[in-house]
């Protein structure tokens, strides 16, 4: 199992992906604002979404974990 992790503290602007969808390696999952700029974070690993640890307006910190890729 990979884990998804927020690269730098901010907001979680928007959530591309939903629980059971299938990912691939270097696809953006969620987009992070964080200094009114928006930053994407891409899966490390190809697989399925089993669990979404954050929602839209969540507040994040640097190596949190938003989702986790089976």
């Amino acid at each position: 199992m990979s884990k998804v992790i927020s690269s730098m503290a901010g907001t979680i602007w928007k959530i591309v992906v939903k629980e059971g969808d299938q990912v691939q390696e270097g696809q953006e999952v969620v987009i992070l604002e964080s200094m009114k700029m928006e930053i994407p974070i891409e899966a490390e690993a190809s697989g399925t979404v089993k669990e979404i640890k954050v929602n839209e307006g969540d507040f994040v910190n640097e190596g949190d974990v938003l989702l986790e890729v089976e």
